[in-house]
C-alpha cells in the first residue's frame, strides 16, 4: 500500500478548533502544522471524509476545505497533476467561495483524442436539524462513496497506459443546484476543450436488490454507454442497467453529469446503486460510514476499474448519443 503524507490543521483532529480561523490564519496554521502519516485505502478515505471533523462538507465551510485538502494530497500521491494552475477551480456561490478539485492524468502519447471526465460531488448538506442530538449530515453514501470511487480510479489509472487524457473532477455545490459542475463545463467550453464522455458517480454504498445488473445509469436511453460498458464484461451479468425510478424522477438532470450534456451535447451520465429501497438515510444525519455495505462497495469499485480503462482506451468514438 502506498503511504500518503498529509498535512492537516491540527485543529481538524482536535475538536476542529480551526473552524473559526480566518483565511490568513488557516494558511499560517497549514504551513506550521504537523505532518500526519497514514496508509491510504478506500476504507480509510471513507472514514476520514465522513468524520464529524468535516462537519458535513457544506460548500463554503471549513469542513469542505479539509475535504478538498485531503483530495489534493491524494491526487498528489497518485501522480495526478492539477488540471489548471492549481487543483482548486474556484467559483462564486452568491457571496460564498466554492471550488471544485480538478486533476488530470495525461495520455502516454500526445494525441488529438478528447479527454474523458470521471467525476463525483464531494460536498454535502452540512449541519441540519438534530436527530437524537446529532446534527451533522456526514454524507457517507451521498457522496463520499462517489468521491472515494474517483480517488480509487485515479490511483488505479495512474499505473496504466492511457490512450487519452483523463480529467478527475470532484465537484462542490452539487447540493446547491449543480453549480460547480456547471462552472467547470462552461470553463472547458470557453477553452475549447470538449470531453468525449462524462462518467459521473453517485451513491454506491449499498448493493442493488433483485436486479440483473450491478448499477444503473441515468439517462439510460440517451446514449449507448450501458451497451458499450457491458460489452467489456462478456460472459458476466450486465454491469449497468436501466432503473425505472431513475427515469420517473428524472435523475439525469439531478446530478453533475447534466451541465456537461447541456453545454456540449455529449454522452454524460451518472452511475449509481441507490435504488430507493436499499438505503434509507438520504440527506439524513444517519448517512454515516457505519451504514455502508463496505464489502459490496469495495468490490463494486474494483470491478468498475477494467471497464473504465477500456472506455478510456477506446480510440474510436464508441459511446455516442442516440
Amino acid at each position: 500500500m502506498k503511504k500518503i503524507i498529509i498535512t492537516l490543521c491540527i485543529g481538524s483532529l482536535l475538536a476542529f478548533s480551526c473552524k473559526n480561523s480566518t483565511q490568513d490564519e488557516k494558511k499560517e496554521n497549514s504551513e506550521a502544522s504537523d505532518k500526519i502519516e497514514f496508509e491510504y485505502t478506500a476504507e480509510s478515505a471513507l472514514k476520514e471524509i465522513t468524520s464529524d471533523e468535516f462537519m458535513g462538507r457544506d460548500t463554503g465551510s471549513d469542513g469542505i476545505e479539509e475535504a478538498a485538502f485531503y483530495i489534493e494530497n491524494s491526487f498528489q500521491e497518485f501522480g495526478v497533476k492539477p488540471y489548471f494552475e492549481t487543483y482548486k477551480d474556484s467559483f462564486k456561490l452568491k457571496e460564498i467561495e466554492g471550488y471544485n478539485v480538478v486533476g488530470v492524468l495525461k495520455a502516454d502519447q500526445p494525441n488529438d483524442l478528447s479527454p474523458l471526465i470521471i467525476g463525483a460531488h464531494y460536498d454535502h448538506i452540512g449541519i441540519v436539524e438534530a436527530v437524537d442530538n446529532d446534527s451533522i449530515a456526514n454524507g457517507a453514501n451521498d457522496n463520499a462513496t462517489g468521491t472515494v470511487a474517483v480517488l480509487e480510479l485515479a490511483k488505479f489509472l495512474s499505473s496504466q497506459e492511457l490512450k487519452r487524457d483523463v480529467i478527475f473532477a470532484l465537484f462542490s455545490a452539487e447540493e446547491n443546484g449543480l453549480v460547480g459542475a456547471r462552472h467547470l463545463a462552461t470553463k472547458l467550453k470557453v477553452q475549447n476543450t470538449e470531453p468525449y464522455l462524462v462518467f459521473n458517480i453517485e451513491m454506491l454504498g449499498a448493493p442493488m436488490k433483485d436486479k440483473p445488473y450491478r448499477a444503473y445509469v441515468t439517462g439510460y436511453d440517451m446514449s449507448n454507454l450501458a451497451e458499450v460498458f457491458n460489452s467489456f464484461y462478456e460472459g458476466q451479468d450486465a454491469f449497468l442497467g436501466f432503473l425505472p425510478q431513475a427515469a420517473e424522477y428524472n435523475l439525469f438532470k439531478r446530478s453533475d453529469n447534466y451541465p456537461f450534456y447541456e453545454v456540449f451535447k455529449i454522452p454524460a451520465h451518472t452511475i449509481s446503486s441507490f435504488d430507493f429501497t436499499n438505503y434509507e438515510y438520504y440527506h439524513h444525519v444517519n448517512d454515516e460510514f457505519e451504514e455502508l455495505d463496505l464489502d459490496a462497495y469495495l468490490k463494486l469499485v474494483d470491478d468498475l476499474k477494467p471497464g473504465v480503462l477500456q472506455l478510456i482506451n477506446s480510440t474510436e468514438t464508441t459511446v455516442k448519443l442516440k
